[in-house]
């Protein structure tokens, strides 16, 4: 867990080069679940051509799960070749696997959805088409968001988990997404470690479920995405570096083809000598990402 924290830490220094100084949200702050949460706010930047509304790409930061007010460096990291794009770019933060187990997480993901739907016509947003993304964790539950399209609750084994969660008041709305593009999400816990079997009680993983994965195998499943893929989740972009030592590349490319299974793989990207993060976020993986969602958006009218 130390050498994760360590890597993450790095990670966010090498993806603030991307930064671009002086953009702030146009709305920052709003809480999406009707709380005081500072892990239940959101960021939401516009792009400045003067359109009365813009198609929504969410993004979501990692951080292994550790951290709940990280959605200022995921917009640093990926946010702005989006806003570039023309999308308007809502930056979410979720709870930590500190502040509460899974599926708290996904819970918060869904909520954040729901508000965008409920608040688009204040927010300036066309939710006619809702992308999402994010990196490392963020990868998961962008990843895990998609294929949970309509689903409420899950089952595996003799475990149950409520996916959809009734966080916020916007319930009547959905937390449907209509793409996804996966950065290098960790999205079969049963293959962690060495691409064949578990992580020890002490990773992010454990922290996460509350327990060790070895002893908790139905709870692996229901956090892995890889476990729910269908024919009726939306389009995928998967991004993973060859040389990512902290989420094997086999989990990118193993989701791959689960994904093209069911004909829901637009593209795998490997990224030669791709770091978990250096190398593989770089000038031609932002725009492989602007140009699917740019696609799948001119679908939805």
């Amino acid at each position: 867990m130390k050498k994760l924290l360590i890597t993450f830490l790095f990670s966010c220094l090498v993806l603030s080069s991307f930064a671009q100084p002086g953009v702030t949200p146009d709305y920052a702050n709003l809480n999406y679940a009707g709380d005081n949460l500072e892990a239940h706010q959101l960021d939401i930047y516009l792009p400045k051509s003067g359109l009365s509304k813009y198609k929504v790409v969410v993004i979501i930061y990692g951080s292994a799960w550790f951290a709940n007010n990280a959605k200022s460096m995921a917009f640093m990291s990926i946010g702005k070749p989006l806003l570039d794009a023309g999308f308007a770019v809502v930056s979410i933060n979720h709870r930590s696997s500190g502040d509460a187990k899974f599926p708290a997480q996904i819970n918060d993901v869904k909520a954040a959805i729901r508000f965008v739907r409920a608040y688009a016509d204040k927010y300036k947003l066309d939710t006619s088409f809702i992308g999402i993304t994010g990196f490392s964790s963020g990868g998961h539950l962008s990843a895990l968001a998609g294929v949970t399209n309509g689903v409420k609750t899950k089952t595996f084994g003799k475990t149950s988990v409520d996916i959809e969660g009734k966080v916020g008041n916007c319930l009547s709305q959905s937390s449907r997404v209509d793409a996804v593009v996966d950065w290098f999400g960790p999205v079969d816990m049963s293959r962690m470690e060495n691409c064949a079997t578990v992580k020890d009680a002490k990773s992010p993983e454990a922290a996460l479920i509350g327990g060790a994965p070895a002893d908790n195998p139905d709870m692996v499943k229901l956090i892995s995405p890889i476990f729910y893929v269908n024919n009726k989740c939306p389009k995928f972009i998967v991004i993973h570096g060859t040389a990512d030592s902290v989420v094997p590349y086999c989990q990118g490319e193993n989701f791959s083809k689960q994904l093209k299974s069911v004909g829901k793989l637009a593209e795998f990207i490997s990224v030669t000598d791709g770091q978990h993060g250096p190398v593989t976020f770089n000038e031609g993986t932002f725009k492989k990402m602007c140009d699917f969602f740019s696609k799948e958006s001119s679908s939805k009218r």
